[in-house]
């Protein structure tokens, strides 16, 4: 099943399984059936200070969910194990660019795998170092919170980087999907939107909801007249 493509006003939410029960990850594939991904954040306990889940996980959810996984892996050597999470079923891996030791080079054997590639910019990791390894990838993912645990409130200070970002996407001329991770909701989906993102990955604002689908249809929603401003 190839990957959907981007439009310059399409949208996508990938609601993290972060925020969802973790005895029920199936449970929480099967509430959100409008949703084209899954966002799973795979932590190690050494780059940032929690421990989540790995590849047999992602092998399981691979069997069982309908949607696509988007792994983003905040680990120590992505180098050596991102391609196991390909192995486990993952459709897109997104290392961090500080924890890389050569990304570009990650990046290719990704797409070799199989998958889309994606880096993640820590909050105070700037971008424009990085604006040659973009044709190398297939998403560009910013922070919008210090990585390692859910729930954080949403930092406006990185809003202008999401602008500097999408203006080295559109200047570059690949075709890279922005997407934004971190206290989105939607009192804060609207100012990513609007700043260029196109991906938004939302845990607590959709699994905490009554009706998980019903909260990222608004999600979508918002976002989606936002990037048509």
């Amino acid at each position: 099943m190839a990957p959907p493509t981007l439009r310059a006003v399409d949208v996508q939410i990938a609601p993290s399984l972060l925020a969802a029960d973790f005895a029920n990850l199936a449970g929480a594939a099967r509430s959100v059936p409008s949703a084209q991904w899954l966002h799973v954040d795979v932590m190690d306990n050494h780059f940032v200070p929690n421990l989540t889940i790995g590849p047999p996980v992602v092998e399981a959810l691979a069997r069982t969910a309908a949607q696509r996984l988007d792994c983003h892996l905040m680990i120590d050597d992505p180098d050596r194990w991102a391609t196991e999470y390909v192995a486990a079923g993952a459709d897109s891996v997104t290392f961090h660019a500080e924890a890389a030791r050569a990304p570009v080079w990650l990046a290719r054997e990704l797409r070799a795998a199989g998958a889309r590639a994606g880096m993640a910019l820590r909050p105070a990791t700037p971008v424009d170092p990085f604006a040659a390894v973009l044709p190398e990838l297939d998403l560009l993912l910013v922070m919008t919170v210090e990585p390692g645990f859910g729930g954080q409130d949403f930092l406006d200070s990185c809003l202008p980087k999401v602008r500097r970002a999408r203006e080295l996407i559109d200047g570059s001329g690949a075709d890279v999907w922005l997407q934004v991770d971190g206290g989105v909701t939607t009192d804060t989906i609207d100012a990513c939107a609007e700043a260029g993102a196109d991906v938004f990955v939302a845990g607590s604002a959709v699994f905490g909801a009554d009706d998980s689908d019903a909260a990222l249809t608004d999600l979508h929603e918002r976002a989606a007249a936002a990037r048509r401003r």
